[in-house]
């Protein structure tokens, strides 16, 4: 009997996704954006030079500090479409909460609330808004979402590029402008110190990064996005998921008093982001959440390690808080009282930049993730 060829196993570079590639042009870009800050001036106002490099841009106003994020989805709106023919549902409710969890998620990393989302839906056709069943969800989805999020949905912009996007295929993405008030609210890192914790918050699933992978294992599959993932849920179910909105946690953690060192959505480059301030400084992980099943099912059908499980989903953890070590217990209340689990995960430590998820023996340099300049 010949032994039969492995699979070889997938990972997110092999997918098409390879961050030695992205993050040095985002780099470049901040770089030259640097250059154009003075311009605040002619209105009276000055950039927050610490946000460069955050998940949100940050200026100051008299009243407040202003942020701004913009965001895409991402290809999880390929998981829906080849859903529809499986299950006759058109998912886009969920992918447009989706794709208002990305934005409104990085907005709140700097203490800041959403203000006004605008959408951005660009088609390959204008004929994808024929559909009206789909339309009416997405645009259902985008409203709710807005409405838990606390945020004003501010119009948008819906462009059909044909020979850009593939005909029947839309790009979704959007913006927020968020209000951090009072202004010592403003959350950059300059106050993380040895001792803090850091408390992990569910993630509801694989929310929207690591998609073009989970894409990827999908050609594998016998069945496909129906395949079962092995608690009776389909793959392609699995996947779609909505995101969770973690604004009114994040309100309500300030309302509580807590001291907020940090915030960190945890989307691409996995649980690297939780090293993203600019600070000499470990974050070591004492705990990691229980993996769901989609999670189990990934690592053993695409045949991926843990370390590159922990770099490119978030594995169970979609964002993290840094409070002083006497305030995680409280902070775990407040997340057990919005129907998130969270754990008092790890803890900040003098040292090189780096994380150490110690029960998985997982360690990346801070060379590894590489957002700012």
């Amino acid at each position: 009997m010949s032994d039969q060829p492995k699979t070889p196993p997938l990972s997110y570079t092999g997918s098409g996704v390879d961050y030695g590639s992205l993050d040095p042009a985002k780099l470049l870009a901040q770089r030259a954006a640097t250059s154009t800050a003075s311009a605040l001036a002619r209105f009276g106002l000055a950039e927050v030079p610490g946000s460069r490099g955050e998940s949100a841009y940050v200026w100051e106003e008299p009243d407040a500090y202003r942020a701004f994020v913009i965001e895409g989805l991402g290809t999880k709106n390929l998981v829906a479409d080849a859903m529809r023919p499986i299950t006759g549902k058109t998912y886009y409710d969920a992918v447009a909460r989706d794709t208002v969890a990305m934005i409104a998620n990085d907005v709140i990393v700097v203490g800041a609330e959403p203000q006004v989302v605008t959408a951005y839906w660009a088609v390959g056709d204008s004929a994808w808004f024929d559909d009206g069943a789909r339309t009416a969800d997405l645009v259902r989805g985008w409203t709710d979402a807005c409405v838990e999020c606390g945020a004003t949905w501010g119009g948008g912009e819906t462009p059909a590029l044909a020979g850009i996007i593939a005909p029947g295929t839309i790009d979704l993405g959007g913006a927020c402008i968020g209000t951090v008030r009072p202004k010592e609210r403003l959350v950059l890192g300059d106050r993380l110190a040895p001792g803090d914790a850091i408390v992990l918050v569910a993630s509801s699933g694989i929310h929207a990064n690591g998609l073009t992978l989970a894409r990827t294992l999908a050609e594998r599959l016998p069945w496909g996005y129906a395949t079962d993932v092995g608690d009776g849920t389909r793959y392609g179910d699995a996947l779609l998921v909505p995101t969770h909105l973690y604004p009114s946690l994040v309100r309500d953690v300030f309302a509580a008093g807590i001291d907020v060192h940090y915030l960190a959505n945890v989307t691409g480059h996995g649980w690297r982001k939780l090293m993203r301030a600019r600070r000499a400084l470990r974050y070591v992980l004492h705990a990691v959440p229980p993996p769901a099943p989609l999670f189990r099912f990934l690592l053993e059908q695409a045949g991926l390690d843990a370390a590159e499980a922990y770099a490119t989903f978030n594995m169970g953890a979609g964002f993290a808080i840094y409070v002083p070590a006497p305030q995680a217990p409280r902070v775990v209340e407040i997340a057990a009282a919005h129907g998130l689990a969270a754990w008092n995960a790890g803890r900040v430590e003098a040292g090189p930049r780096e994380v150490v998820i110690e029960p998985l023996g997982i360690r990346y340099a801070g060379d590894t993730l590489a957002l700012r300049s």
